[in-house]
């Protein structure tokens, strides 16, 4: 007979299964050493590589504060890029980990495609570091939701996983259910920005239950990788109709030019 969903198992049960538990890992990591998730070389734990490592361009000051591109040197406290004044979001801040380049673009693909869930709590340390004055001021994590189809195709959601990283890390709840996908829209890549825009429209909605969930609070939208900045833009819009008060973006990676400067 198996303990019912309530019954707790006995000390002893559980001290065995947990000794059993921590045997097989020790064997696995005798068989199967640890390996960089990037380059898949040895490695002593489970962080990269020193020279995968050192070829991370992570993402600080100087940059646009109000998109988060970095620039080349320091204009000043408060300067906009020039795609910021041109064309302003509908959220008010983003801010990602690192750019979008080799080692960040092999880390995204084993996390999204690989089944590497296990690097969700690195990745989340470090968007955590990159956004701490936006949870700082958070009530709220929102991850960008996907499709009903894909979410069934891809069996987790990247954005939803990074997000309990995050709540862990900085103890900014999880809004879950909050934002939906409504609208199967196709791939992004290839796009250009005003068709990734357009495949977007009407794409997410806030369910009328969820509504109370989110007025009047400040939310910061949980994605993984921004490109042309559409989608986040698209759900930014969707929660301010809701009702929420503020929407900033946090990423683990952006695309960014080697080069920038500001106005």
């Amino acid at each position: 007979m198996t303990p019912s969903a309530g019954t707790a198992l006995p000390v002893h049960i559980r001290r065995a299964a947990d000794a059993m538990r921590a045997l097989l890992r020790t064997a696995l990591d005798f068989a199967l050493p640890p390996l960089c998730p990037a380059c898949r070389e040895p490695v002593d734990g489970q962080a990269l590589c020193p020279a995968c490592w050192s070829k991370l361009s992570f993402i600080t000051r100087p940059y646009c504060e109000r998109l988060g591109i970095p620039f080349v040197y320091d204009p000043g406290p408060g300067i906009l890029s020039m795609e910021a004044i041109a064309d302003p979001p509908a959220y008010q801040r983003a801010r990602a980990a690192v750019r979008f380049d080799e080692i960040p673009r092999a880390l995204v693909h084993r996390f999204k495609y690989g089944d590497r869930l296990d690097l969700a709590p690195m990745m989340g340390r470090w968007i955590s570091h990159a956004g701490r004055e936006l949870l700082a001021e958070a009530d709220a994590l929102v991850p960008v939701p996907l499709h009903w189809r894909r979410l069934w195709a891809r069996r987790f959601n990247q954005s939803a996983m990074l997000a309990a990283a995050i709540s862990a890390e900085s103890g900014v709840p999880v809004a879950a259910g909050v934002l939906k996908r409504v609208k199967p829209t196709a791939q992004q890549v290839g796009l250009s920005r005003t068709e990734r825009a357009a495949n977007l429209q009407g794409a997410f909605r806030v369910p009328p239950e969820a509504k109370g969930a989110i007025a009047g609070r400040r939310l910061v939208l949980v994605d993984d990788v921004l490109t042309s900045g559409a989608t986040v833009d698209g759900c930014a819009r969707t929660l301010l109709r809701g009702g929420a008060a503020n929407v900033d973006v946090l990423v683990f990676a952006r695309v960014a030019e080697p080069l920038r400067t500001s106005i």
